[in-house]
């Protein structure tokens, strides 16, 4: 018996290791950092005292992940001294109490049992890692399922399965498989010694706008009693491999397809006396670029010289409202740690190298602006820029990295050369950062919607966020510089703030390309946000309540 409880305890503590790895235990903590040193892209006004001194060290260093979550980092590119910069005195609170949480059942159960025949129909759109990727040859889950039979990406077939092709002369468009998105993950399966169990993923998400009323076909989690209306909500799921714009055109044939069935379903229920159907668009983190790309240019595609299209608001006349939760609307600079040197979910799930995710374009897509000075060169400071693909030669970082070479040689298989090898990802790489720079150039147009359409921030700015790397010339990157933010997601990239931008003059009024109607800021990280009482408040608010 001692043995086995031993035994259970490891099981136990390895769960509760995973679990907040992921980020996803019921409550977020509020931390009370005091007063935290955040350091802007040029602290040479702060006294010295108030710079903390990078400590070189040869173990890996903990940092957050492609989704936010704290995940330990390793590869051939060291990240040095990446821990929050906090008051040596700070306190952590408790959780929140329940008497401090709103009933929001007893809040919106009038409102959500009230016959609104024009009621827009709820669309959520998850972000990256968010959307359960199949082998549709196979069946095989290449994307939320962990353990079993699960792939595994240190395989050759698993890095291939997980990877996207590569090859010259075709663009990223053309270079598809068989893996399809078949879901959102409002939980993530994982087994750890052969016990399986489930991490909370989208479900606080969707169980909000249960809450509201807005049920799918997918998922009935919240207690409520509906009376005799029936709302719609849906999930958008995507392969979030892909390229954005790709993913926008995909939500365009989306959006009819609903649209027909709400209006057939409006039709039989209150003959041809409603309005016509709009969606709600509810989106997190590269969610809601997709959707705002879609807002803004519709199912255009960029134009062959990667210019951007033209700015028509054409998904407006489907969309109403757009609420956007962390989404990383300038960038976020934990990217280029992901590219670099790859992304390792726990100390207990699959590692997945460089070469693989250097292969998906939608990841340099969430890259940062340079204009921002994310990556400075050490000495002068100058700003690099991560755009070229001349620099990423220079430094080696990710597909070009000579020790990711034995993975690239696993995802192309059928080149023995390796000179040929190189060619071929140089450029992909060299596709994917051309697309991505066209991309941003879209979305960083100044654009105002249209009259009826409203666009709408939720966002964290309680945890500190890595916001500026420093590069040697082996290629190194060190921590320089943070700002508020979830963790993930700082604060100006989520307003697209334009202040932190080279050659534009301060000022105290917010200067940002997005025309936002309101913007609302959570104490939670980046999965958290989703979890916190304030924002399914907020949420519920704005799609039930607020004035049309």
């Amino acid at each position: 018996m001692p043995g086995r409880a031993r035994q259970l305890g490891f099981v136990f503590a390895l769960l509760a290791c995973a679990l907040t790895t992921f980020g996803c235990l019921s409550t977020p903590q509020l931390q009370n950092y005091g007063n935290p040193v955040v350091l802007p892209a040029d602290y040479s006004s702060l006294p010295s005292d108030a710079v903390p001194t990078p400590v070189a060290s040869s173990q890996p260093a903990f940092g957050p992940d492609l989704d936010g979550n704290s995940t330990l980092l390793t590869g051939s590119t060291t990240i040095i001294n990446t821990s929050p910069v906090s008051d040596p005195n700070a306190v952590t609170s408790t959780a929140r109490s329940s008497s401090n949480v709103p009933d929001l059942t007893h809040i919106y159960r009038r409102t959500a049992q009230s016959d609104d025949r024009d009621r827009n129909p709820v669309i959520v759109i998850p972000g990256v890692l968010g959307s359960r990727l199949v082998d549709q040859r196979s069946g095989q889950v290449v994307w939320g399922q962990f353990g079993g039979d699960s792939i595994d990406p240190h395989t050759p077939w698993g890095a291939r399965m997980i990877a996207l092709p590569m090859s010259q002369g075709q663009p990223l468009s053309a270079l598809t498989d068989a893996v399809k998105a078949v879901g959102t993950l409002d939980a993530l399966d994982v087994r750890l010694l052969g016990i399986p169990f489930q991490i909370n993923a989208y479900r606080d998400l969707l169980n909000a706008l249960g809450i509201g009323g807005y049920r799918d076909a997918q998922t009935n989690l919240a207690n409520i009693d509906y009376g005799n209306q029936s709302y719609n909500s849906f999930q958008f799921a995507y392969d979030w491999r892909r390229d954005n714009v790709e993913n926008a055109r995909r939500l365009h044939q989306f959006i009819l397809d609903k649209k027909a069935y709400v209006e057939s379903e409006r039709r039989k229920r209150y003959g041809d006396d409603f309005e016509p159907v709009r969606f709600d668009i509810v989106a997190h983190s590269m969610g809601g670029l997709i959707a705002r790309y879609y807002l803004q240019y519709g199912d255009a595609d960029l134009s062959a010289d990667q210019s951007a299209a033209p700015l028509t608001w054409a998904g407006a006349e489907h969309v109403a409202r757009l609420i956007m939760i962390g989404t990383p609307n300038a960038g976020s600079v934990d990217t280029i740690a992901n590219l670099i040197q790859g992304e390792t979910l726990s100390r207990f799930l699959p590692r997945y190298e460089a070469a693989i995710l250097g292969t998906m374009p939608a990841l340099y897509q969430l890259l940062p602006r340079s204009r921002q000075n994310p990556v400075v060169a050490e000495g002068d400071r100058r700003g690099v820029d991560i755009m070229d693909p001349r620099v990423w030669g220079q430094f080696r970082w990710g597909l070009l990295d000579p020790r990711q070479q034995h993975i690239v040689r696993e995802l192309l298989p059928e080149v023995s050369d390796p000179q040929e090898r190189q060619q071929i990802v140089y450029d992909h790489l060299s596709k994917c950062l051309a697309r991505a720079r066209a991309f941003h150039a879209a979305m960083d147009a100044p654009a105002k919607p249209p009259e009826g359409t409203t666009i709408h921030l939720i966002a964290g700015d309680a945890h500190p966020t890595i916001t500026q790397y420093r590069v040697d010339n082996r290629g190194t990157l060190t921590m320089t510089a943070m700002q508020p933010g979830d963790g993930k997601v700082s604060r100006p990239s989520a307003l697209m703030d334009e202040r932190y931008s080279t050659g534009t003059k301060w000022t105290p009024r917010l200067v940002t390309p997005i025309k936002w109607t309101s913007v609302n800021f959570l104490f939670a990280d980046h999965l958290g946000l989703t979890s916190d009482p304030g924002f399914t408040d907020n949420v519920l608010f704005l799609l039930l309540e607020s004035p049309r």
